[in-house]
Protein backbone atom coordinates (compact mmCIF):
# COMPACT_ATOMS: atom_id res chain seq x y z
CA UNK A 1 0.00 0.00 0.00
CA UNK A 2 1.22 3.77 -0.58
CA UNK A 3 2.57 5.78 -2.67
CA UNK A 4 6.93 5.41 -2.64
CA UNK A 5 6.54 9.16 -4.85
CA UNK A 6 4.54 10.47 -2.19
CA UNK A 7 6.53 9.35 0.68
CA UNK A 8 9.78 10.47 -1.05
CA UNK A 9 8.46 13.99 -1.73
CA UNK A 10 6.64 14.11 2.14
CA UNK A 11 10.09 12.95 4.05
CA UNK A 12 12.12 15.28 1.96
CA UNK A 13 9.88 18.09 2.86
CA UNK A 14 10.08 17.03 6.26
CA UNK A 15 13.46 17.31 6.74
CA UNK A 16 13.94 20.43 4.44
CA UNK A 17 11.67 22.01 7.35
CA UNK A 18 13.30 20.37 10.07
CA UNK A 19 16.72 20.84 9.92
CA UNK A 20 17.00 24.64 9.64
CA UNK A 21 14.57 24.72 12.61
CA UNK A 22 16.99 22.22 14.90
CA UNK A 23 19.69 24.90 15.63
CA UNK A 24 17.00 27.88 15.91
CA UNK A 25 15.00 25.60 18.74
CA UNK A 26 18.55 24.85 20.64
CA UNK A 27 19.43 29.02 20.77
CA UNK A 28 15.87 29.44 21.86
CA UNK A 29 16.13 27.08 24.85
CA UNK A 30 18.99 29.36 25.87
CA UNK A 31 17.60 32.86 25.39
CA UNK A 32 13.65 32.89 24.86
CA UNK A 33 11.79 30.24 26.81
CA UNK A 34 8.38 31.53 25.23
CA UNK A 35 10.05 30.83 21.82
CA UNK A 36 11.39 27.65 23.44
CA UNK A 37 7.63 26.90 24.17
CA UNK A 38 5.86 28.31 21.07
CA UNK A 39 8.35 27.51 18.28
CA UNK A 40 7.60 23.39 18.68
CA UNK A 41 3.59 23.74 18.47
CA UNK A 42 4.14 25.80 15.15
CA UNK A 43 6.78 23.10 14.00
CA UNK A 44 4.51 19.96 15.15
CA UNK A 45 1.48 21.61 13.37
CA UNK A 46 3.80 21.73 9.71
CA UNK A 47 4.76 18.44 10.16
CA UNK A 48 1.20 17.02 10.24
CA UNK A 49 0.54 19.48 7.32
CA UNK A 50 3.52 17.57 5.77
CA UNK A 51 2.53 14.29 6.48
CA UNK A 52 -1.43 14.25 5.66
CA UNK A 53 -2.23 13.97 9.77
CA UNK A 54 -5.36 16.15 10.52
CA UNK A 55 -6.11 15.91 14.23
CA UNK A 56 -10.08 16.23 15.16
CA UNK A 57 -9.83 18.06 19.32
CA UNK A 58 -12.55 17.12 21.39
CA UNK A 59 -12.41 18.82 24.91
CA UNK A 60 -10.81 21.42 26.20
CA UNK A 61 -7.24 21.32 27.49
CA UNK A 62 -6.65 22.32 30.83
CA UNK A 63 -6.44 26.37 31.75
CA UNK A 64 -3.66 25.61 34.60
CA UNK A 65 0.04 25.59 34.04
CA UNK A 66 1.22 23.55 35.17
CA UNK A 67 -0.96 20.58 34.21
CA UNK A 68 0.75 16.68 33.89
CA UNK A 69 -1.15 15.39 30.64
CA UNK A 70 -1.69 11.37 30.59
CA UNK A 71 -2.26 10.11 27.74
CA UNK A 72 -2.36 6.60 26.00
CA UNK A 73 0.87 5.36 23.25
CA UNK A 74 0.09 4.54 19.93
CA UNK A 75 2.89 5.50 17.77
CA UNK A 76 5.72 7.93 17.45
CA UNK A 77 3.11 10.37 15.62
CA UNK A 78 1.70 10.93 18.96
CA UNK A 79 4.07 13.04 19.44
CA UNK A 80 3.53 15.16 16.44
CA UNK A 81 -0.23 14.98 17.27
CA UNK A 82 -0.17 16.24 21.15
CA UNK A 83 2.65 18.75 20.41
CA UNK A 84 0.52 20.37 17.75
CA UNK A 85 -1.83 21.02 20.51
CA UNK A 86 0.23 21.22 23.86
CA UNK A 87 3.02 23.52 24.44
CA UNK A 88 4.62 21.05 26.97
CA UNK A 89 7.40 18.74 27.16
CA UNK A 90 7.31 15.12 26.86
CA UNK A 91 8.09 12.08 29.80
CA UNK A 92 10.08 9.62 27.50
CA UNK A 93 11.83 6.41 28.21
CA UNK A 94 15.42 6.90 28.12
CA UNK A 95 16.49 4.96 25.09
CA UNK A 96 14.93 7.62 22.91
CA UNK A 97 17.82 9.71 23.42
CA UNK A 98 19.76 7.70 21.55
CA UNK A 99 17.25 7.28 18.71
CA UNK A 100 19.13 9.22 15.41
CA UNK A 101 17.20 12.65 14.26
CA UNK A 102 13.72 11.86 16.63
CA UNK A 103 16.39 11.79 19.65
CA UNK A 104 17.96 15.29 18.88
CA UNK A 105 14.65 16.81 18.52
CA UNK A 106 13.09 15.01 21.29
CA UNK A 107 15.62 16.98 23.50
CA UNK A 108 15.36 20.02 21.82
CA UNK A 109 11.75 19.50 22.86
CA UNK A 110 13.24 20.03 26.54
CA UNK A 111 12.07 16.00 27.53
CA UNK A 112 11.98 14.25 30.24
CA UNK A 113 14.01 10.97 29.96
CA UNK A 114 13.32 8.38 32.68
CA UNK A 115 14.45 4.38 32.83
CA UNK A 116 11.76 2.42 33.63
CA UNK A 117 13.86 -0.01 34.67
CA UNK A 118 16.11 1.41 36.78
CA UNK A 119 14.66 1.31 40.09
CA UNK A 120 17.06 2.60 42.20
CA UNK A 121 16.89 6.20 40.39
CA UNK A 122 13.10 6.35 40.36
CA UNK A 123 13.23 8.88 43.27
CA UNK A 124 15.34 11.15 41.16
CA UNK A 125 13.57 10.82 38.10
CA UNK A 126 10.57 11.77 40.20
CA UNK A 127 12.21 14.53 41.23
CA UNK A 128 13.07 15.77 37.85
CA UNK A 129 9.60 15.57 36.87
CA UNK A 130 8.70 17.32 40.07
CA UNK A 131 10.96 20.34 39.57
CA UNK A 132 9.92 20.86 35.66
CA UNK A 133 6.27 20.99 37.18
CA UNK A 134 7.20 23.40 40.27
CA UNK A 135 8.97 25.84 37.20
CA UNK A 136 5.30 25.78 35.64
CA UNK A 137 6.32 23.31 32.65
CA UNK A 138 3.41 21.69 31.56
CA UNK A 139 4.37 17.88 31.13
CA UNK A 140 3.18 14.87 28.91
CA UNK A 141 3.49 10.93 30.46
CA UNK A 142 2.76 7.70 28.32
CA UNK A 143 1.96 6.17 31.60
CA UNK A 144 1.79 2.48 29.52
CA UNK A 145 5.02 2.90 29.21
CA UNK A 146 5.35 1.14 25.75
CA UNK A 147 2.91 1.77 22.44
CA UNK A 148 0.43 -0.43 21.80
CA UNK A 149 -1.29 -1.57 18.57
CA UNK A 150 -3.69 1.18 18.83
CA UNK A 151 -6.98 -1.07 18.96
CA UNK A 152 -6.78 -0.91 23.28
CA UNK A 153 -4.66 0.79 26.09
CA UNK A 154 -2.37 -1.23 27.85
CA UNK A 155 -2.23 -1.51 31.75
CA UNK A 156 -0.85 2.07 33.00
CA UNK A 157 2.44 2.28 35.58
CA UNK A 158 1.79 3.80 38.84
CA UNK A 159 5.10 4.65 39.76
CA UNK A 160 5.29 8.18 38.37
CA UNK A 161 1.97 9.22 39.23
CA UNK A 162 3.84 9.99 42.60
CA UNK A 163 4.53 13.69 41.23
CA UNK A 164 0.59 14.16 41.48
CA UNK A 165 0.98 14.34 45.53
CA UNK A 166 3.13 17.08 45.01
CA UNK A 167 1.62 20.45 45.01
CA UNK A 168 2.45 23.34 43.36
CA UNK A 169 2.41 27.12 44.51
CA UNK A 170 -0.21 25.43 47.18
CA UNK A 171 -2.45 23.92 44.92
CA UNK A 172 -2.61 20.16 43.99
CA UNK A 173 -1.25 19.58 40.65
CA UNK A 174 -4.15 19.50 37.87
CA UNK A 175 -3.89 15.62 35.86
CA UNK A 176 -5.78 15.55 32.39
CA UNK A 177 -6.87 12.48 31.38
CA UNK A 178 -6.23 12.46 27.50
CA UNK A 179 -7.18 9.97 24.70
CA UNK A 180 -5.59 9.76 21.20
CA UNK A 181 -6.43 7.33 18.56
CA UNK A 182 -6.22 6.92 14.51
CA UNK A 183 -9.92 6.43 13.26
CA UNK A 184 -9.71 7.47 9.20
CA UNK A 185 -7.89 7.11 6.00
CA UNK A 186 -8.91 9.34 3.25
CA UNK A 187 -12.54 9.45 5.17
CA UNK A 188 -12.79 5.76 5.40
CA UNK A 189 -12.63 3.95 9.03
CA UNK A 190 -9.83 2.25 9.84
CA UNK A 191 -10.21 -1.02 10.68
CA UNK A 192 -8.89 -3.32 13.09
CA UNK A 193 -6.00 -4.71 10.45
CA UNK A 194 -5.27 -1.46 9.01
CA UNK A 195 -4.51 0.42 12.26
CA UNK A 196 -0.85 -0.79 12.56
CA UNK A 197 -0.23 1.30 9.77
CA UNK A 198 -0.29 4.01 12.02
CA UNK A 199 0.87 2.27 15.53
CA UNK A 200 3.80 1.48 15.64
CA UNK A 201 5.02 -0.94 18.67
CA UNK A 202 6.65 -4.31 19.36
CA UNK A 203 9.86 -4.69 17.12
CA UNK A 204 8.26 -2.69 13.95
CA UNK A 205 11.14 -1.32 12.35
CA UNK A 206 10.79 2.31 12.22
CA UNK A 207 11.92 3.31 8.84
CA UNK A 208 10.30 1.33 7.05
CA UNK A 209 7.01 1.89 9.10
CA UNK A 210 7.90 5.57 8.69
CA UNK A 211 8.56 5.01 4.95
CA UNK A 212 5.07 3.33 4.11
CA UNK A 213 3.26 5.44 6.62
CA UNK A 214 4.73 8.61 4.42
CA UNK A 215 3.37 7.03 1.39
CA UNK A 216 -0.34 6.66 2.55
CA UNK A 217 -3.44 9.22 1.96
CA UNK A 218 -4.33 11.75 4.54
CA UNK A 219 -5.30 10.11 7.99
CA UNK A 220 -7.72 11.70 10.80
CA UNK A 221 -6.38 11.39 14.09
CA UNK A 222 -9.04 11.96 17.10
CA UNK A 223 -7.49 13.35 20.46
CA UNK A 224 -10.26 13.29 23.22
CA UNK A 225 -9.25 15.73 26.55
CA UNK A 226 -11.55 14.62 29.48
CA UNK A 227 -11.98 16.46 32.38
CA UNK A 228 -9.08 17.58 34.43
CA UNK A 229 -8.79 15.90 38.37
CA UNK A 230 -6.23 16.20 41.06
CA UNK A 231 -5.48 13.67 43.62
CA UNK A 232 -7.15 15.37 46.47
CA UNK A 233 -10.50 13.61 44.65
CA UNK A 234 -8.90 9.90 44.76
CA UNK A 235 -6.98 10.15 47.59
CA UNK A 236 -3.92 7.50 46.51
CA UNK A 237 -2.13 7.33 43.67
CA UNK A 238 -3.55 4.16 42.09
CA UNK A 239 -7.05 5.36 42.05
CA UNK A 240 -6.01 7.98 40.26
CA UNK A 241 -3.87 6.50 37.71
CA UNK A 242 -7.30 3.95 37.37
CA UNK A 243 -9.61 6.80 37.03
CA UNK A 244 -7.03 7.94 34.26
CA UNK A 245 -7.43 4.87 32.76
CA UNK A 246 -10.27 4.44 32.81
CA UNK A 247 -11.54 7.88 31.34
CA UNK A 248 -8.86 7.38 28.77
CA UNK A 249 -10.28 3.97 27.48
CA UNK A 250 -13.75 5.12 27.34
CA UNK A 251 -12.38 8.10 24.89
CA UNK A 252 -10.95 5.28 23.16
CA UNK A 253 -14.28 3.13 22.59
CA UNK A 254 -15.90 6.11 21.38
CA UNK A 255 -13.46 7.14 18.94
CA UNK A 256 -12.75 3.93 17.03
CA UNK A 257 -16.62 3.16 17.29
CA UNK A 258 -17.25 7.01 15.69
CA UNK A 259 -19.94 7.74 18.19
CA UNK A 260 -18.85 11.77 18.44
CA UNK A 261 -20.67 14.99 18.69
CA UNK A 262 -19.55 17.57 16.21
CA UNK A 263 -15.40 17.82 16.42
CA UNK A 264 -13.90 20.81 18.08
CA UNK A 265 -11.88 23.04 15.38
CA UNK A 266 -8.46 21.58 15.11
CA UNK A 267 -6.71 25.07 16.37
CA UNK A 268 -6.16 24.85 20.19
CA UNK A 269 -6.43 27.96 22.55
CA UNK A 270 -3.51 30.09 22.22
CA UNK A 271 -1.26 28.54 25.62
CA UNK A 272 1.54 30.26 27.07
CA UNK A 273 4.38 30.10 24.58
CA UNK A 274 2.25 29.87 21.74
CA UNK A 275 3.08 32.66 19.00
CA UNK A 276 -0.38 33.57 18.76
CA UNK A 277 -0.40 35.07 22.16
CA UNK A 278 2.57 37.39 21.23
Amino acid sequence: MGSPVLAAVRLTLYLLFTLPLMPVQWLAIRTSRRTAVGLPLFYHRVCLRILGMRVERHGERAPHHPTLFVVNHCSYLDIAVLGSLIGGSFVAKAEVAGWPLFGWLAKLQRTVFVDRQRRTGASEQRDEIAGRLAAGDDLILFPEGTSSDGNRVLPFKTALFAVAERRVEGRPLTIQPVTIAYVRLDGIPLGHGLRPFYAWYGDMDLGGHLWRLAGLGDCTVSVEFHPPVTIEEFGSRKALAAHCRSAVVAGMDRALAGRWPAATAPAPAPARGDPATA
